[in-house]
C-alpha cells in the first residue's frame, strides 16, 4: 500500500488525505494543531497522527507540505527524509532554494470559503488545476506527482515558479484583494447593502474566505502583485476616462471586448433559470429534473430572494441540452427563464 505524509491538516491537507484514501493509500499526518488532527482522523482523512512532521515523513512515499507559508518553508528546512516532497502554497518563488530533498513545488488551485478540516472533501480537487513547478527536479518525480494529482481529480500543470506567480497574481491574489476592496466600499452602507444581489455576491465570494495566510502571501508575492495591480488601475482609468468623454462607442467596444474574452475561457453552456418557491421539496423536485434530463450540469447558482422566501436557480448546462431540462422542469411544475 503506498503512503503519504501530510504536514498541515486543515481544508487542503484534510483534502489531500480523504482523496489519497479513497485511492487506497495509508496517510499519516501531523499538525501543530491537535485538534484539526483530531477532526481530520474523525473525518476519515488520515489513519495515523504523528508526533512531529519528522517522524510523519518517516518511512513514506510522498510528503505533503499543507500548511501556510512560513510554515512550509520552516518544514522544509528541517525536513529530512528520501521520499518525494511538495507543497501547497499559492507562491512559489520562496521554495527554489530546497536543500537536499527530492522536492517539486505544488499548487492546487481550489478552495472553499470555509476553513478548517471539518470543511475537507476528497471531491475538493476534481477538475481543478494543479500547478507543479519542476524547481530542478527529476523528470521522472514530475511525472509522478502529475500522475498522482491526476488520480485525485485534478488537472496538472507544469510551469516555472516565475511564471505561476507572474499568473496567480493576476487571477487569483488581485482578485482577493478586488472583493475585499468591493466589501469595504458598500460595508458601512445599509441602503446598499439592502440592494447587494447576483453580480456584487459573485465578485466577492473570496471576501469570505479564511483571511489569515492572506497577508502573507501578498507580501511573499508583492512585485507580481504589484504590477498586476498598477495593470488593473490603468484599465480602470482608462474606462474612467471614456466615461468622462462620453464615449459610449469606446466604452461599448471595451466591453463586448471582455465578455468575448470571459466566453473564451469556459466551455460554451446554456443556462436555464428556475423560480423556486417558498415551499418544502422544491430541490429534491429540480434534482428529479436533472435525472430525468439526463443534462450535463457544468454549475448551478442559488438566488434568494431578499424578502418572502423562494428565489432563483440557475443551472448551466452543455449547449444543446437545456431544452430537455427545460421540458423536465415543466413537468414537475416549474416556471423557467
Amino acid at each position: 500500500m503506498p503512503s503519504a505524509a501530510v504536514i498541515g491538516t486543515g481544508l487542503i491537507g484534510a483534502s489531500i488525505g480523504l482523496a489519497l484514501k479513497s485511492l487506497g493509500w495509508s496517510v499519516q499526518a501531523w499538525d501543530p494543531d491537535r485538534s484539526a488532527l483530531d477532526v481530520a482522523r474523525g473525518k476519515g482523512a488520515i489513519d495515523e497522527a504523528a508526533e512531529s512532521a519528522a517522524s510523519a515523513a518517516t518511512d513514506t512515499d510522498v510528503v505533503f507540505l499543507a500548511g501556510p507559508l512560513h510554515a512550509n518553508l520552516d518544514t522544509l528546512a528541517d525536513l529530512a527524509t528520501p521520499a518525494l516532497v511538495t507543497d501547497t502554497t499559492s507562491v512559489k518563488a520562496p521554495f527554489e532554494a530546497v536543500g537536499n530533498v527530492r522536492f517539486v513545488g505544488g499548487h492546487p488551485m481550489a478552495g472553499r470559503e470555509h476553513a478548517g478540516p471539518s470543511a475537507a472533501s476528497p471531491a475538493l480537487f476534481r477538475g481543478a488545476t494543479w500547478v507543479l513547478c519542476p524547481n530542478g527536479a527529476d523528470r521522472s518525480d514530475v511525472d509522478y506527482l502529475a500522475e498522482l494529482v491526476g488520480a485525485m481529480g485534478a488537472n496538472p500543470v507544469v510551469m516555472s515558479a516565475a511564471r505561476h506567480d507572474h499568473v496567480v497574481a493576476a487571477i487569483s491574489h488581485v482578485p482577493h484583494l478586488i472583493a475585499n476592496a468591493l466589501v469595504n466600499l458598500v460595508g458601512n452602507d445599509p441602503e446598499a447593502s439592502e440592494l447587494v444581489s447576483g453580480s456584487f455576491r459573485d465578485l466577492t465570494r473570496v471576501a469570505a474566505a479564511e483571511s489569515a495566510w492572506w497577508p502573507e502571501v501578498m507580501a511573499s508575492n508583492s512585485d507580481a502583485v504589484d504590477a498586476a495591480l498598477q495593470k488593473l488601475i490603468d484599465e480602470l482609468r482608462s474606462l474612467q476616462r471614456m466615461a468622462d468623454a462620453n464615449d459610449l462607442d469606446g466604452l461599448e467596444a471595451r466591453l463586448t471586448n471582455a465578455r468575448d474574452r470571459r466566453r473564451a475561457m469556459a466551455p460554451p453552456v446554456s443556462r436555464v433559470r428556475v423560480i423556486l418557491q417558498d415551499r418544502p421539496g422544491e430541490i429534491a423536485l429540480v434534482g428529479h429534473a436533472l435525472e430525468a434530463s439526463k443534462v450535463d450540469v457544468r454549475d448551478l447558482q442559488l438566488r434568494h430572494a431578499p424578502h418572502g422566501g423562494g428565489g432563483v436557480l440557475t443551472l448551466s448546462v452543455r449547449d444543446g441540452e437545456e431544452e430537455a431540462l427545460r421540458a423536465a422542469l415543466a413537468v414537475e411544475g416549474f416556471e423557467t427563464e
